[in-house]
């Protein structure tokens, strides 16, 4: 019978020592954890779903026109009103989010540094978005108000 080998036999005896795996301080692995890249998904998610509804209500409110032209201006003078109006300016707001983050999107996905810059990237949307605002906002809360001939 063959005699087993001096290292082989002392492994055997001692417990094998597994490594130490802590807990991580935080979560990682992933950009939607509440920081930029998640409240762009959100916000992109949010902006799309509005713009379409808007555009359903539109696409019947125009249709309206054809079959009862009383009724189709019984809709418009209703969207004279200053609630509607202030849904206009929520509605020009949606759209422009929308279509900086969709150029963003596109930059990070065709981009060969996108990826890295996407936090960047988001504060740039969103300052482009406010300065874009900011220059509409004011004209349409006059002529919503009474400001504006």
């Amino acid at each position: 019978m063959p005699v087993p080998d001096e290292p082989a036999a002392t492994l055997a005896k001692e417990p094998l020592a597994l490594p130490k795996i802590g807990m991580p301080r935080r979560p990682a692995g992933t950009l939607y954890r509440g920081r930029e890249g998640m409240w762009s998904w959100v916000l992109h998610r949010i902006t799309g779903v509005s713009i379409y509804f808007f555009l359903l209500v539109h696409i019947l409110d125009t249709a309206l026109v054809r079959l009862s032209p009383e009724s189709y201006n019984a809709v418009i003078n209703t969207y004279k009103t200053p609630i509607m109006g202030l849904g206009e300016l929520a509605l020009v707001a949606a759209i422009g989010l929308h279509g900086l983050n969709g150029l963003r999107i596109i930059l990070i996905d065709f981009w060969s540094v996108g990826t890295r810059h996407q936090r960047l990237l988001f504060w740039i949307v969103i300052g482009l978005w406010l300065v874009l605002l900011a220059g509409f906002a004011p004209r349409q809360l006059m002529h919503i108000f009474g400001g504006a001939a």
